[in-house]
């Protein structure tokens, strides 16, 4: 095994490791030598958990000496947002209220990678209680720097998992996703990364004792991130199963039937018919040349169902459960922070009760829409964001920069809202910057996507790990 294994995708890390080639615990030095060389820099790692990693590193360690089986992750490292629990660390979603937040038990999705044998070895940046806006910039940690130009975000609000990533602090990320959160980040940063079906993954996105409201049920599901697609299966492997802690989460098989070949993509480049930026058109228009490569049927000039009901619908489920907890959890965002949820409520207030119940039942109808476009064509192949990445504070600069940035990640909110799973994958660099697509596919069918990505993969290339740049 060669040196720099930081660079290695976490599968060859795990292989390693369980061969004997090399010690989880020089897995675990060379990842916290690398945090310490570019997150000065990046400000993605925000807890550092240098110490119960290595703990963590020696007990594989000693278990392979004893003979134990190792799990598929034994010894990766993993960042985790600062959403998500690691028991015995403060969950702090950025804010000094919830400093010493500490958590009791790992989260469901952080405990199944330790279990496999991945070690947390840090919580990652996001914006302050993820309304802050789509750059990570918290309150508590401040703002990550998106490796390939500190001009513009690394996204979010998953943006320190990406930008961790990204720059080899760790070749897997846990972050969560509810309108892009992980595929932003993913594109932006030139990283791939997997928003499950609704249920795929069992998670807790508890603040104490209370369970979150019908849309932040319904839309927020936690995916990793990775630097290969191959490692991003991977984790999906891992992630995916029942779990007692969560009745959301469903015991669907891993791997669906067969298709019938070719696959048919249906390429909808610009959703909507709302404008695309050139540079993200190519990159779609890339990407369906591989798939066309790799045998796929792409069916071009074609969009998804019902956008813009989806858009609505999302907007006015959300806004009206923002409004119910808005004058508590506004003092907690800081001198600005209340800006993006605000210009997002701007214009319409909450739906009171029967048309908050009405938009419940809008929401089934869009999804068996969708169900029906799916079944026809099994893959969708579109932008992450119809703009290239933008600069910081863009999303609340004034209410154009920010309708303008809502639009641009509107293919990203509709597949949330309707809760079937995308595979965000890099399909080139222009201008310096990375461009990603998303594959989407039917519900519980996260395999036909991770497919359809590797064949994209395969032929695009790797944009990272890279060096932080000045």
């Amino acid at each position: 095994m060669s040196d720099e294994l930081w660079k290695k995708p976490a599968r060859t890390q795990a292989a390693a490791v369980r061969a004997g080639e090399v010690t989880a615990a020089r897995l675990v030095e060379e990842h916290l030598a690398r945090i310490a060389e570019v997150n000065p820099v990046i400000n993605a790692v925000t807890q550092l958990l240098a110490d119960r990693a290595r703990a963590a590193a020696a007990e594989t360690d000693r278990r392979r000496a004893a003979g134990a089986e190792l799990g598929p992750l034994a010894g990766v490292p993993f960042t985790v947002k600062e959403t998500t629990a690691i028991e015995g660390v403060p969950t702090t979603f950025g804010v000094e209220r919830f400093r010493d937040f500490v958590a009791r038990a790992d989260a469901p999705p952080v405990a199944r990678l330790r279990a496999a044998g991945a070690i947390p070895i840090g919580h990652s940046n996001m914006p302050t209680m993820v309304l802050a806006g789509v750059h990570t910039r918290s309150v508590l940690y401040g703002d990550t720097v998106n490796p390939w130009d500190p001009e513009v975000t690394p996204g979010g609000s998953s943006g320190g998992d990406g930008a961790a990533v990204a720059t080899g602090m760790a070749p897997l990320g846990l972050g969560n996703d509810s309108g892009g959160s992980v595929r932003i980040p993913a594109s932006f940063c030139g990283v791939t990364g997997l928003k499950p079906t609704y249920g795929r993954f069992a998670a807790d996105h508890r603040i104490g004792p209370d369970d979150p409201s019908y849309a932040a049920q319904v839309l927020v599901t936690d995916g990793p991130l990775a630097r290969t697609v191959d490692d991003l299966r991977l984790a999906y492997e891992v992630l995916a199963g029942a779990d007692p802690r969560d009745p959301r989460a469903v015991p669907v098989p891993l791997y669906g039937e067969p298709l019938p070949r070719p696959v048919k993509v249906a390429v909808v480049a610009d959703p909507g018919g709302r404008g695309v930026h050139p540079a993200v058109r190519a990159a779609v228009e890339r990407a369906a040349d591989a798939l066309r490569d790799a045998g796929y049927e792409v069916c071009e000039g074609l969009d998804v169902p019902r956008l813009d009901d989806a858009l609505e619908v999302y907007v006015r489920l959300t806004r009206s459960e923002f409004a119910t907890t808005w004058p508590v959890v506004k003092p907690l965002l800081g001198e600005g922070g209340h800006r993006y949820i605000e210009l997002s409520m701007d214009g319409a207030g909450p739906a009171e009760l029967p048309e908050y119940l009405r938009l419940t039942g809008a929401r089934l109808g869009i999804q068996r829409d969708w169900a029906a476009f799916l079944d026809a064509y099994p893959l969708v192949l579109g932008p992450v964001f119809t703009e290239p990445p933008f600069a910081p504070d863009d999303e609340v600069r004034t209410a154009e920069s920010h309708r303008r940035v809502q639009n641009a990640m509107r293919l990203c909110t509709a597949t949330s809202f309707v809760g079937v799973p995308a595979v965000a994958v890099p399909a080139g660099v222009v201008n310096g910057l990375p461009h990603g697509v998303q594959l989407i596919g039917r519900a519980y069918r996260e395999d036909l996507c991770l497919a359809a990505a590797e064949e994209v993969e395969r032929r695009l290339g790797v944009l990272t790990p890279i060096d932080p740049r000045p």
